[in-house]
């Protein structure tokens, strides 16, 4: 592991070496993942909905207790608009409980109604939105830290689609909690320009598909180490719910339906259903299905082991910042 270290206050907060967050990814957040990442001086969130069984996923956290050498690691929890998807919900964070997680990444709706039961438990929770408007709202509910995103983002950016730059030069300043930055980062570089802008750290997500401790397909990474930036498109706008997502057969179908101005959903099933995008992540079939990826797709270029990526990022960000320093 590097010897470079920057302290903030979400390296405070999470107890981590790096200012560097690993969001949850649906699907591939799995033990050996988030536990390489701790081992690294970060953190990451496993997926509770990636596996079949919530006994599956206590088994998950079972093994990242074990593999993470008492380095810390989270649990992400999506809140749904359905209240049917919330109460499985309420079994993943019983769970995440009685198996002493002490750190949460809460994402979609308003965490408020968790909250209780959350703190109650001695849990930090992290919220991730999309607006000021939402930060606002779960700082006032209680969370501990606010991960904002921007409109490069991979996966829901929101509607707003407004960018990282505009957002870490507004957010950190209207929030008393840590925030982190999402939305196209990758670089060392960045991770500077966050802190520059009053932020306490970076999310890292599309940039470590390419770690060698994800489980998707070596095709499928090897395809995310040939894009660049322009190598997603925004679909679902006309249901109100943009998507950022790699670019392919599935998403130009999807893409195709919306310029007719297709508002039928079950005419997109067949390309967006999450099931598609796991067969694509297990057989390396990159043109199937609507993967969800960042701009940042751009610095993702090889595959390599996850402390090798963050080791290189906190490299960079010394070098730039004994750079700054001498200006």
């Amino acid at each position: 592991m590097t010897p470079h270290k920057i302290g903030t206050r979400i390296t405070d907060l999470f107890g981590i070496d790096h200012p560097l967050v690993c969001g949850g990814m649906m699907w591939l957040a799995d033990a050996d993942y988030v536990s390489a990442v701790a081992r690294a001086g970060c953190i990451g969130f496993i997926t509770p909905r990636s596996f079949p069984t919530p006994e599956d996923f206590r088994e998950q956290v079972r093994k990242a207790h074990d593999l993470s050498d008492g380095k810390p690691f989270g649990v992400n929890l999506y809140i749904s608009a359905r209240p049917e998807a919330n109460q499985q919900l309420q079994t993943f964070l019983d769970i995440s409980i009685e198996e002493d997680v002490k750190f949460v990444e809460t994402a979609g709706f308003s965490p408020k109604a968790f909250m209780p039961k959350i703190k109650d438990a001695g849990i930090t929770v992290m919220h991730k939105c999309t607006t000021l408007r939402h930060a606002t709202s779960a700082q006032n509910a209680g969370v501990d830290a606010i991960a904002i995103l921007g409109a490069e983002a991979g996966g829901h950016p929101g509607m707003d689609m407004i960018g990282t730059m505009v957002q870490g030069a507004i957010v950190p300043r209207e929030l008393d909690v840590p925030v982190v930055l999402a939305g196209g980062m990758g670089t060392g570089r960045q991770l500077m320009a966050c802190l520059s802008l009053g932020a306490d750290g970076m999310i890292l997500a599309t940039r470590m598909l390419v770690s060698e401790e994800i489980w998707a397909h070596v095709d499928y990474k090897k395809r995310l180490a040939e894009l660049g930036p322009d190598g997603t498109k925004i679909i679902m706008s006309i249901f109100g719910d943009n998507s950022r997502v790699i670019d392919n057969d599935s998403t130009a179908a999807v893409l195709a339906l919306e310029a007719e101005g297709v508002t039928d959903y079950e005419a997109y099933r067949p390309h967006v259903q999450g099931t598609l995008q796991k067969e694509a992540y297990e057989d390396g079939d990159w043109n199937k299905g609507t993967m969800s990826i960042g701009q940042s797709v751009a610095f993702a270029h090889g595959i390599e082991p996850a402390e090798s990526i963050i080791d290189g990022i906190m490299a960079e960000a010394v070098a730039v910042r004994e750079k700054l320093n001498g200006l």
